[in-house]
Parts: C-alpha cells; structure tokens; sequence
C-alpha cells in the first residue's frame, strides 16, 4: 500500500502550483482566480529510499521498485462548502477518498495574487475549513439518526455517532478511540477523523525562519504537524536534475524538500513502516501500518502469501547492507526465522516462506 494525500484549502494559496512541484508536472492549472482546479489532478510520486538503492545494488537486481505516495489537488473550498456553495459538494466528495489531509494555507504578502477574502489570515483560513468539514459531518450524522434510517444501525453504532455529535456540535473535531470505530466512521464518509498536516506556504525570504503568519497558526494549532515549505522554490526544484538540485539547495539553505518533509510526516502521522524484498529479479519497497504482523504483511505482496504462509526470514537492512547479502547475514547469525505473529519492523528484509 501507498497513502493519498489530499491537498486542501481555500482558492489561491497555491494548491496547484505545489501540486505540480510535488508531482514534478504541469496538470494541475495555476491561475489567479478561483476554481481553476475543478476535477481532482491526480499524480503518483516514488518515494525514493536510499536503503533500497543499496539493497538492489547489493542483490544485483534486474528491478527496483519504491513504494509511493498519491497527491490529489482538490478543488478550493469556500464559506458555505457544505451547503453546496462554490464547488463545495465536489470537494467533500474528493476529500473523502483520500487517507491523509494537506491543509495549504498562505503565509506571503503578494499584490499579484488576490486573497478569496481580500486579506491574509492563514489562521481564520483554517477555521474556514475545520468549519465546513465540521458541518458536513454533522449533517452526515444528523441524517443517519434520523428516525427512519436509525434502524439500519446497531446500538453500538448509534452510541458512537450521538457520542461524536456531541463533540461535533461544541464546534469539535471528531476523534477515533479504536480501529473498529475508524472503520465504521470512514465506511459513511466522515472527514474530521481523517489525519492532517498543515503546510504554510511561505515566499523564500521567510522560508527558514518563518513570518507572523507561521507564528500564527502555530499558536492556534499547537497539537497539529505543521509543515513550511515555498510552493515556488518547490516548482523551480522539480525542474532540476539531481546535482543541480544539490546545488541550490545548498545555495538557498535548503536541508530537505517540501516532498520529502511531507513524506516523513505523512508516514509518522498514518503510523506507516517500510520492509523490503530483495533479491536477483527484485528489490522493492512496501509500506505497511506501524505493528503489522508477518502473515498480514505478506499479504501486500499477493493474497495467497497470507492463507499460504509458513514463516519469515528477516534480516535488518543495515545488517544485509554490512554483510552483503541475506547470506552472509545468516552465516554471521543476523537472519532471524519470525512467525506469523511476528512484528515487522521498518527497515526488515523479508522473505516469505508459503505452502505452494
């Protein structure tokens, strides 16, 4: 599995133009007005990942194939939202299909690129958000415990959502307790309980230092990963080979992309690990979630490795790049034979053993 993450926020803040930097293309239409993103751009990025470079070069490997990472640029959101208003429908239908939520909000004075509400105030931007994400939940809600439509639910479920309105209707996010719950609140499309990230576009002066604007939002949002990054800078890097990327980097004071930096915490946040299979024909990256055991990872690889397996043969990565291969690592007692119980580890080698 990969994760999708859903740009959000509202017209003008630059959705598209990081769209386009993140996915290194140009679908996504940058314009200075609103709604120029109408259908969802869709772009798939590898997630690059030295340890796999190592692992291939290691096995000799005829492929390699990182795991990736899904952007979708959605239509800007306005006031009204969940009432229809601007293109609001579309976006909670678009934003419902995605696992995590990028809320783009603008950090930089610019008299080029008017403001939806004629002013710059990334904080009040977010409360936009959170607000018609809130009232479409609550109408989603309100609608299933409707007389009528409350018999279809059991009581277990109808404890959770009078629970959620509470919260909901006190101007609260709705939070998940368990994985049932998560479940069963995805599965009638509730947007609150998705994960976010909040990313502040900022010009490339107040990059590394931030502005009032980030001071802002950091105060009001103390719990939440808050990313900045320059939406421009992002765009200018996406056109460069890898040296020349190297290079102004180096030359603007830049450590890490705006990708990678969404990368590491879209990971953290959607509690997702990395194991690797390597060998002469592959080697590979799969993401699985954080405490999945053995026989539930295999399953990413194909179906039949889960009702077919045996066991696992696992290695660390930093021990089969020290020794070279799974072989020496078994000669040096570094290969591990695991359950089906067994919990993979991020950076784990694996090799499943199955009944034919």
């Amino acid at each position: 599995m990969g994760f999708k993450c859903g740009i959000v926020g509202l017209p003008n803040v630059g959705k598209s133009t990081l769209f386009n930097a993140l996915t290194a293309s140009k679908n996504a239409e940058a314009a200075n007005f609103p709604f120029c993103t109408i259908d969802p751009n869709i772009g798939i990025v590898d997630v690059v990942d030295d340890r796999l470079d190592k692992l291939a070069k290691l096995s000799n490997s005829k492929k390699k194939i990182y795991t990736n990472i899904t952007f979708v640029d959605i239509a800007g959101l306005v006031k009204g939202a969940s009432k229809g208003e601007g293109l609001g429908n579309k976006f909670l239908s678009h934003i419902r299909e995605v696992d995590a939520i990028i809320h783009l909000v603008r950090c930089f004075d610019s008299e080029k690129i008017t403001h939806v509400n004629s002013k710059i105030n990334p904080a009040d931007d977010l409360e936009t958000i959170k607000t018609e994400i809130i009232l479409s939940d609550l109408g989603i809600i309100q609608k299933k415990l409707e007389k009528g439509k409350k018999k279809l639910l059991s009581d277990k479920e109808i404890k959770i959502l009078e629970e959620k309105l509470v919260f909901l209707n006190k101007g609260e996010e709705a939070k998940v307790n368990d994985e049932k719950e998560e479940e069963f609140l995805s599965s009638i499309g509730l947007l609150s309980i998705k994960p976010k990230i909040i990313v502040c576009n900022l010009d490339e002066e107040n990059l590394s230092s931030g502005n009032n604007y980030t001071t802002q939002v950091e105060k009001k949002y103390p719990n939440e990963k808050i990313i900045n990054i320059c939406a421009d800078i992002e765009d200018q890097l996406s056109g460069l080979d890898k040296v020349e990327k190297e290079n102004f980097m180096q030359e603007i004071g830049l450590n890490k992309t705006g990708l990678n930096k969404l990368i590491k915490e879209g990971y953290d946040l959607l509690k997702l690990d990395t194991f690797f299979t390597s060998g002469p024909e592959e080697s590979r990256a799969w993401t699985v979630r954080k405490n999945t055991i053995a026989q539930k990872a295999a399953s990413v690889i194909h179906t039949d490795f889960e009702k077919n397996f045996i066991r696992a043969e696992a290695v660390s990565c930093e021990d089969f790049i020290k020794y070279g291969s799974a072989e020496k690592c078994k000669e040096n007692g570094k290969l591990r034979i695991e359950g089906k119980d067994y919990i993979v580890k991020d950076g784990d080698v694996l090799y499943f053993r199955v009944n034919p």
